[in-house]
């Protein structure tokens, strides 16, 4: 089995990454250069994946190395522009090998497609859902006779359910209709599905159908994830009960829980556009489902075990597909999911929300040890020495010196490009 476990990564000179990417993955030439390429979506196809377009915007994309998810190695892309979380999802991964990796299991792929229904009298409400509910064979045959191919792949629309919505307009009716997407994220079978069923709910209640549409807070497609660090890799049982009580921090306090919760999305989000999934329905869904509860929460769990060791885990939404969409049609989003070696959707949410995990652990262990910007902070640098004009060597010679100064500054970077420059200028000639 090819491993996943790469010492000095970093430092080989890009060429020889991809090339260690290309051997991992089984990568053909010309994939392995679309990599390298920096232009891997071609015009015409840009042109047609949305409209008005004028360019590209690229990202970064990096590998983090060193990942076992439920035993498997996995070299994971991830499309980021902020420094070091790509170093610091690797070091959480490599960390976590000791203890075997991590683990994860993803829910069956069931979206939730909503029709919003409107003008149900509050003394019919009752009578009118429980007619809905009645029909259910009839309406889930229908809707299965809209996507026969989703069907045959074992999915399709498995119930409906009806709530009760009260809102500042009056009381409303929220029909669901949960639907098995198989690999697929699922938004335009979902959506197609709930558009035609409209017309048959509002012949049932009397109602009128407003929205018809799928729910990002998908409650019945989750993904969890767990971990265990040995209390010695992270510096002792100290260090152990200083990231515990940084996760209680961000349990009792909201604004702390918006920031830990950034924490594991900075990984999340990575892979999902590296994937060419919707990043915006991901953050969406994972956020509500941090509120839920009635307030906002962490999306990760950290506890010390009775051995003192740090067990970690993490529960979100995960609706991304292998299958539609830029995952199909962005040939560098193709070439991540076969650098991935996933099969199934389910696996690639797996992968995710142990990248999210790690992430959040990783941005834990700085904060509540050595302080972020030790890490963050020297990585920024780089940034900032290439915005005041460094360029070449003298990007990592203006950059340590702020580190050293600890004067990570755009005036301070202008200042030392300026130094550096003038003693690297030649001697006049007379």
């Amino acid at each position: 089995m090819k491993s996943s476990s790469f010492s000095g990564f970093y430092k080989l000179p890009m060429d020889d990454r991809v090339r260690e990417v290309q051997e991992f993955a089984g990568l053909s030439d010309e994939e392995a250069s679309l990599l390298k390429g920096f232009m891997g979506l071609p015009r015409d196809t840009a042109d047609r994946m949305i409209e008005n377009v004028v360019g590209c915007m690229p990202l970064p994309l990096g590998i983090a190395v060193n990942f076992q998810v439920n035993g498997a190695d996995r070299l994971v892309p991830m499309a980021i522009e902020e420094p070091s979380v790509v170093a610091a999802a690797s070091h959480a991964a490599k960390l976590a090998r000791a203890t075997g990796g991590f683990t994860a299991k993803a829910s069956p792929p069931l979206m939730i497609g909503q029709i919003q229904i409107v003008g149900v009298g509050e003394e019919d409400f009752n009578d009118k859902a429980a007619g809905i509910l009645g029909a259910k064979k009839e309406l889930l045959d229908f809707a299965n006779s809209l996507d026969p191919v989703l069907v045959k792949f074992g999915g399709g629309a498995r119930d409906i359910e009806v709530r009760e919505v009260k809102t500042s307009g009056g009381r409303m009716m929220g029909v669901h209709l949960v639907v098995d997407v198989r690999d697929a994220m699922g938004a335009n079978a979902v959506n197609t599905m709930c558009e035609a069923l409209a017309p048959k709910i509002e012949e049932l209640t009397g109602g009128t159908a407003i929205l018809r549409i799928i729910s990002n807070l998908a409650v019945k497609r989750t993904v969890r994830a767990g971990v265990k660090y040995k209390k010695e890799d992270l510096g002792g049982e100290g260090n152990v009960d200083r990231i515990v009580n940084a996760y209680y921090f961000a349990e009792g306090d909201p604004f702390r829980a918006a920031t830990h919760n950034k924490g594991a999305m900075n990984g999340i989000d990575a892979v999902v556009i590296a994937t060419g999934n919707d990043w915006r329905a991901i953050e969406a869904g994972v956020h509500a489902y941090a509120a839920m509860g009635g307030r906002y929460l962490p999306v990760t769990k950290w506890w010390k075990s009775a051995e003192g060791d740090l067990e970690g885990s993490i529960e979100v939404p995960m609706a991304v597909g292998l299958v539609g969409g830029a995952t199909k049609t962005h040939p560098v989003a193709k070439v991540c999911v076969k650098i991935l070696g996933v099969k199934t959707a389910a696996e690639l949410a797996e992968i995710i929300a142990c990248v999210g995990l790690a992430q959040n652990f990783a941005a834990l262990k700085a904060l509540a040890t050595e302080g972020i910007q030790r890490g963050h902070m020297g990585l920024h640098a780089r940034n900032v020495a290439v915005a005041a004009g460094a360029t070449g060597e003298l990007v990592d010679r203006v950059a340590a010196k702020m580190v050293e100064e600890k004067r990570v500054r755009a005036d301070r970077a202008k200042e030392l490009v300026e130094e550096m420059k003038g003693k690297q200028a030649p001697f006049p000639v007379n």
